[in-house]
């Protein structure tokens, strides 16, 4: 679950990383707050167990050869699928995050590969991937329905995308005690959907294949409408 924290060395593959713990950058947050990934509170775990198997069950549906991770952050995913044999690259808004993306495929010697650019400004045929992965990114833009716009001219065909669950999300910040002030919505968290209310929005732009809700959280893998 996101929160502030100090900068952590993953635990998990790969191996070797490092974690922003939030940043802003042109007014927007970027990168983790919170090393989810490398926690040792075993709630977190758990729950990072059920993402992480319900992102690699999807990946393995859609097969692909190419992957373009969109809000790529440190790039924690790029680089697992890098090792595991996929021409995988990043991208994301945040210069800041970006360099600490390349410092983490450096330091695993990674063929990987990072750059920034908005969600926004990415194009056909040079950003288009096999699959697209946009995963906690759309609840932070103040035009989703844009950057689905552009994501359907990138996915060739899959795109795999993912946000927080709502009411849940907020419900369970509350319940640790997190963001009273905002009613437990995370910094930067600007958009929010149910399960429902997601899938419904993916499907103006995309043929839904599966859907999986790894607590708590809605992920879904589609297939462009062409």
């Amino acid at each position: 679950m996101p929160g502030p924290d100090t900068s952590q060395t993953y635990s998990a593959t790969p191996a070797v990383g490092v974690v922003a713990a939030g940043v802003q950058e042109d007014g927007v947050w970027a990168g983790n707050h919170y090393d989810k990934y490398g926690s040792r509170n075993p709630v977190v775990r758990w729950l990072m167990r059920g993402f992480e198997g319900a992102l690699d069950e999807l990946v393995r549906i859609a097969n692909p050869r190419t992957v373009h991770e969109i809000g790529c952050g440190e790039g924690r995913w790029t680089l697992k699928w890098a090792g595991e044999g996929i021409l995988a690259r990043g991208s994301d808004f945040s210069q800041q995050i970006i360099a600490v993306a390349k410092e983490n495929a450096a330091r695993s010697a990674s063929a990987a590969q990072f750059r920034a650019a908005s969600i926004y400004d990415l194009q056909a045929p040079g950003d288009a991937a096999e699959l697209v992965v946009c995963c906690e990114v759309l609840e932070h833009l103040e035009e989703p329905e844009r950057a689905l716009d552009v994501l359907s001219t990138l996915a060739s065909p899959w795109l795999l995308a993912s946000v927080p669950r709502e009411p849940l999300w907020c419900t369970l910040n509350l319940a640790r005690g997190k963001y009273i002030a905002s009613l437990g919505n995370t910094p930067g968290h600007i958009q929010k959907w149910s399960s429902h209310g997601f899938v419904r929005l993916l499907s103006r732009r995309f043929e839904i294949v599966a859907v999986r809700k790894p607590l708590p959280w809605t992920m879904v893998l589609a297939k462009v409408r062409r």
